[in-house]
Formats: C-alpha cells, sequence, structure tokens
C-alpha cells in the first residue's frame, strides 16, 4: 500500500477479469469470448483503415457508427451512446445516472463490477436475492430506489427473463433509471430495445451492449447504450468530462462494418445455441445439473463433486472454465460455449475425471 494513494483507492476491491493464461496447450472456456472470429467484413473495414490517417485523431461522436447502431434497431443517432467496450460504457452508466440520493438495486449473484463501480464512485447499493431456482425476480425490485440494473440474460447463471417482465417493471418503477445490460442477448434472449422505438420510448429504460460477445470483436473494446435521448445527453457529458476519444478509427471501422453483417451475427450465434444445447444435454448424461441459459455460457454443477475440485481437474488436463468462491454458487462452473470440438473435449475429459475421482 502506498502512502500517496488517494483515500478511495484504499478501500477498492478491483474486478477481477477472467484470467488468460498463457499455455501452449489449452482449451479456453472461461471468458465467454466468442468461439468464432469476426465479420470478414469488419476485419477488412479494420485492414482499409490502417493507413496514415492513424495519425488524426477519431471522430469523437462516432456519428457513423451511432447512425449504423440506429438504422439496426429502428432507433435516432440521438439514443445511441458509445463507449471502449460495454465496462466502460458502464463506468459512465454509475457516475452518470445512478448515482442517487436511494440506493441502486441489482441482484446478489450478477456481473461482479457492479459493486466494485459503486465503491469507486461512492454509489450506496442493495443487492436483491435471486430465486430458488436462481432467477431474477422482478416483483422484488418493487422497491424504492435510485436505480434498478441487472443483465438479461443474467451472468453468470445465464438465466433470462421475458421483456414483458421487464415492462411491467417500468410501468412499476418510473421515479428512476431501470438499466439492462444485454451483453449475451443474442443468443436466445428477447431484446428490450424496441421499447425504445418511437414516441412511447420510457425516459428511464437505458439498455447497454457489447461488440465483445457475440460479434466476436473482444480485442476492439466496443460497447454502447440506447436509451431517451436526455439519458443519453447526460452520458455524453460524463464522457466528455472524462476522454473525448474513447473508441479510436480501427474500432469505430471494424464496428460498422460488424454490426452492418448480421447475416454473420446471426449465423455464428446459431452454432453458439447449437453447441449449447447439445452441451447441456450430455452433462446431464453424466450427472451435472444445469441451469437453463439463453447466454454464450453455461452454469452447471455436479452433486457428488466439489465446484472447486472440478475446476481443477479440468485445468490440470488443459481445460480452463471458471470458478467462484461465492455464496450459493461455490458448487458451480461457468463453461464458455466453444467450438464443437472444444465441447467433445470437455466431455470426455469430465468423463474421465469422474471416472476417476
Amino acid at each position: 500500500m502506498s502512502r500517496f494513494w488517494s483515500p478511495v483507492v484504499q478501500t477498492l476491491t478491483p474486478y477481477v477479469p477472467g484470467e488468460q493464461p498463457q499455455m501452449q496447450r489449452l482449451v479456453k472456456l472461461n471468458t465467454n469470448e466468442s468461439p468464432y472470429g469476426p465479420s470478414p467484413k469488419a476485419l477488412a473495414a479494420i485492414d482499409q483503415q490502417t493507413n496514415d490517417d492513424l495519425r488524426l485523431y477519431p471522430d469523437p461522436e462516432g456519428k457513423a457508427l451511432k447512425q449504423a447502431i440506429a438504422d439496426l434497431h429502428g432507433l435516432d443517432p440521438k439514443q445511441v451512446f458509445l463507449g471502449n467496450g460495454s465496462d466502460e460504457v458502464l463506468a459512465h452508466v454509475f457516475l452518470g445516472l445512478l448515482k442517487q440520493k436511494e440506493a441502486v438495486l441489482f441482484p446478489d449473484i450478477t456481473y461482479s463490477f457492479y459493486p466494485v463501480y459503486c465503491k469507486l464512485f461512492g454509489i450506496e447499493y442493495k443487492t436483491i436475492p435471486l430465486g430458488s431456482e436462481f432467477e431474477i425476480k422482478t416483483a422484488d425490485y418493487q422497491l424504492s430506489n435510485g436505480g434498478i440494473i441487472f443483465p438479461n440474460p443474467n451472468a453468470p447463471t445465464g438465466r433470462a427473463i421475458a421483456r414483458s417482465e421487464i415492462e411491467a417493471l417500468l410501468a412499476k418503477n418510473k421515479d428512476s433509471v431501470v438499466v439492462i445490460d444485454e451483453a449475451y442477448v443474442d443468443y436466445g434472449t428477447q431484446s428490450c430495445i424496441p421499447l425504445l422505438q418511437g414516441e412511447s420510448c420510457p425516459e428511464n429504460l437505458l439498455v447497454v451492449h457489447t461488440l465483445s460477445k457475440s460479434r466476436a470483436l473482444a480485442g476492439l473494446r466496443v460497447g454502447f447504450a440506447v436509451g431517451h435521448p436526455a439519458l443519453i445527453e447526460g452520458l455524453e457529458r460524463v464522457k466528455n468530462s472524462f476522454n473525448s476519444y474513447p473508441l479510436g478509427r480501427l474500432a469505430q471501422a471494424g464496428a460498422v462494418a460488424a454490426i452492418k453483417d448480421q447475416a454473420h451475427l446471426e449465423a455464428t450465434s446459431a452454432k453458439v445455441i447449437q453447441t449449447r444445447n447439445r452441451l447441456i444435454k450430455e452433462l446431464n448424461t453424466l450427472g451435472f445439473d444445469t441451469l437453463p441459459s439463453t447466454a454464450n455460457f453455461i452454469f452447471t454443477r455436479h452433486p457428488k463433486h466439489a465446484g472447486e475440485k472440478l475446476y481443477q481437474a479440468l485445468r490440470d488436463r488443459g481445460i480452463i472454465v471458471r470458478h467462484f468462491k461465492s455464496p450459493r454458487i461455490e458448487g458451480f462452473l461457468r463453461i464458455t460455449i466453444g467450438t464443437e470440438e472444444q465441447s467433445n473435449e470437455l466431455v470426455a475429459t469430465l468423463e474421465e475425471i469422474l471416472v476417476k475421482a
């Protein structure tokens, strides 16, 4: 601990990202990256922008990317906010929209960056327990609050709720912002973005997306939020007080092309869904209990084997998954959906581990 740290730094427990190991032989199923590459059109657009113009600053507003996102979702560009990955977007959301007099609400088991942001920005928060089946129960959020945020589908559980439930929550929670984090929405969850279309756009709904998962651009760092123009204006004020140029030229060019290539998104997402459904069935035959998932990962446990021991046994054999030591979920493994070949190797390895255990 340095004596030169600001007081707030001494109180922080930073977010711990998924490991990026350097092992030579590795089946990497721990950080929910896409098993398939990005759109070839995105790669071509990035290559085209790799020229002497990199000496110039990028468009600070990201107009072309905002327009592409707006066109895809039937919105106005004034409803779109851009950031350096959805994590930066969420940071601006916590500071710009969720720092209120009352506590912000989010699930007790969810994306672990949420409490980190609250502690960083001095935001009071209250966690709402998931149900007995690890589901989000929107009725439990009908409390006085300074904002509500949760992923749909939730992470790390992979469980989703219907858009109609979120609509009902919005109808009963009109005095604070409701933020829906849709990082994994393209793998089988109803998006809330259609609620933002036209004159009926609610003033208090914000939907956050990333290009790191289904669009396979985790290495490019592009995220966005969509909502009422007044919410977006607030986020822009925060962004321009922090970093006017969050997205470089290459990131913007690649993101525009990726957004426009909906066919690639749909094809790769369909392959992930097919592999996910097959993997769940095969794990069930091995005795695993897997939560329903509409994400590019599953959350699974074996009633006769500790999660941490299974995690270590897989790691010893070159397969990396994610294990959390938090209460209620220490028995689970979060497994990213990989290729068919990776899935086959995972199942075969688990069979071997269970036989020897």
